[in-house]
């Protein structure tokens, strides 16, 4: 269950006279702070909390609400932290394209630093030569284009063994949902460790877990005298437990690794998994002069399951279920798939490029449904002026993506599924249109676009050629329930379940 804001500020209303004894010695202590001069426009604040309580249950919706007054770049002051939020195109391109360098940092958030092993992933690590060598590191050994193409024979048969078990179903509801985790889930653990797991839903649970926690507030993050608050909600427990249970999945997994080798290797000409080359790498640290201990192997392990597994299934279960809701785009895709198959039984890899409404069609689904609609915090390493505000050392930033790739100014229809806006546009997700940015852009955006990008095409297409799908109970598709589930990212609240019917 997602930890709303309201749950997150109910402490708070229990000790209303604690906080009116402490709110006129912290007010009048955080206005003697000397402030730049020319600062963004924003909201009025509360005394202590600043403007947290502005947040809401779904963050990226209010903060899209307030920049319509407030305008597309704005101040927040969320406890003792300064938070720019960016609402536009051009504020996204001048913080990741022309101060890229300047807001490369991120901020050091409590919960991400507890299940990340303070903080060594890719993703949460501050910016430095420790960040650039584990970035360097996974895309060499995991991301670059040779090595996703490299796992092409993964993907297809996965996906193959994905389309024989909607087959068995005989024509009875299956959950689609739970078969696009179990695939993504199984593609990962097969290029990262080398097989797949039995336990794999188990292992599900607790990536859901992990997500939904990265993207709960922590009141000790933004107001640190009320760390105790934290504690009280029970956060800091469930961080503890879960941050236990994914360190204890981890080391049997590498322990499993460092018996095989020294038993003689990958066996069965297996060529090496990620762990094998991480465990390699640590072996060399000695004469690189890199420090490469246990921790920073469990904390990239982390960042690959946890950015690959859920947001790669859910973007594949929104394109499917935006299809359903609009049968002219599914016919259209469906007959792309079978020009191009010419009666083969799976479309494979080689035939994705020749479809550029399957392509569209993934796109505008990014467009409507960014995994990540509030992109990781970024933070300034230096004093900078941005449209012509001036801002502080360590001020940090969020960029609404969800927001700039709904702005009705950039998109016309803006709320609607229209694949074809995608057919003669040269506007794709790889970091250099900021109107479209589901991946981040700059230093900072995710390294893993090849290798999501690969499995969410593969997957669809043959689910579509192969298939019709239809809701269970005689429910017509345009009646489907779109409703969102939000932490970090933004899933279907309801699994997808579907009727499918082989369309030959």
């Amino acid at each position: 269950m997602l930890l709303s804001f309201e749950l997150l500020m109910s402490p708070l209303i229990s000790f209303p006279l604690l906080l009116l004894l402490l709110i006129p010695f912290k007010w009048l202590l955080s206005s003697a702070v000397k402030a730049p001069k020319n600062l963004p426009p924003s909201p009025p604040k509360l005394p202590i909390i600043g403007n947290l309580h502005q947040l809401g249950s779904i963050p990226h919706l209010s903060l899209r609400t307030l920049a319509e007054k407030y305008g597309p770049v704005m101040m927040l002051h969320l406890g003792s932290v300064q938070m720019l939020v960016v609402t536009s195109a051009k504020a996204a391109q001048e913080i990741l394209k022309t101060h890229d360098l300047v807001f490369s940092n991120r901020p050091k958030l409590e919960i991400p630093d507890q299940l990340n092993y303070g903080s060594k992933d890719i993703g949460f690590a501050p910016y430095g030569e420790y960040w650039r060598q584990i970035k360097s590191i996974s895309i060499i050994h995991l991301l670059s284009k040779k090595q996703v193409q490299s796992f092409r024979q993964v993907r297809e048969r996965e996906t193959a063994r994905l389309i024989d078990l909607i087959g068995q179903s005989g024509g009875s509801v299956v959950n689609v949902t739970n078969m696009l985790v179990k695939l993504t889930n199984n593609v990962i653990c097969e290029v990262a460790l080398g097989r797949t797991y039995n336990d794999g839903f188990k292992f599900k649970d607790m990536l859901v877990k992990f997500q939904t926690l990265l993207g709960a507030v922590s009141v000790g993050t933004y107001i640190p005298w009320l760390s105790w608050v934290d504690s009280l909600r029970g956060l800091n427990r469930q961080t503890k437990k879960l941050a236990k249970e994914l360190n204890d999945f981890y080391d049997a997994i590498i322990e499993e690794h460092v018996v095989k080798r020294k038993m003689g290797g990958a066996g069965d000409n297996q060529e090496p998994d990620l762990v094998d080359i991480l465990l390699d790498v640590q072996k060399d640290s000695a004469t690189t002069g890199f420090t490469f201990g246990r921790d920073t192997i469990k904390a990239i392990i982390s960042d690959v399951f946890s950015g690959g597994t859920d947001t790669t299934s859910s973007s594949i279960e929104w394109a499917l279920s935006e299809l359903i809701k609009n049968p002219p785009a599914m016919k259209r895709l469906q007959q792309e798939l079978t020009d191009v198959a010419k009666g083969r039984s799976m479309i494979t890899e080689d035939d994705i490029d020749n479809m550029p409404y399957l392509k569209a069609v993934l796109k505008e689904t990014l467009r409507l449904h960014t995994p990540l609609p509030l992109l990781v915090p970024h933070e300034s390493m230096d004093d900078v002026s941005v449209f012509g505000y001036d801002l502080k050392k360590g001020t940090q930033v969020m960029v609404n993506c969800w927001a700039i790739a709904r702005d009705p100014s950039i998109w016309e229809d803006a709320d609607m599924f229209k694949p074809e806006r995608f057919l003669n546009s040269c506007v794709d997700f790889k970091g250099f249109h900021y109107e479209l940015l589901p991946f981040g852009s700059g230093r900072r955006g995710c390294p893993g676009i090849q290798f999501a990008v690969s499995i969410n095409e593969l997957v669809l297409a043959n689910l579509v050629y192969k298939y019709e799908f239809a809701l269970p109970n005689g429910v017509r598709g345009e009646e489907l329930d779109m409703a969102e589930l939000v932490g970090l990212v933004v899933r279907k609240k309801d699994p997808l379940m579907l009727v499918p019917t082989a369309r030959f």
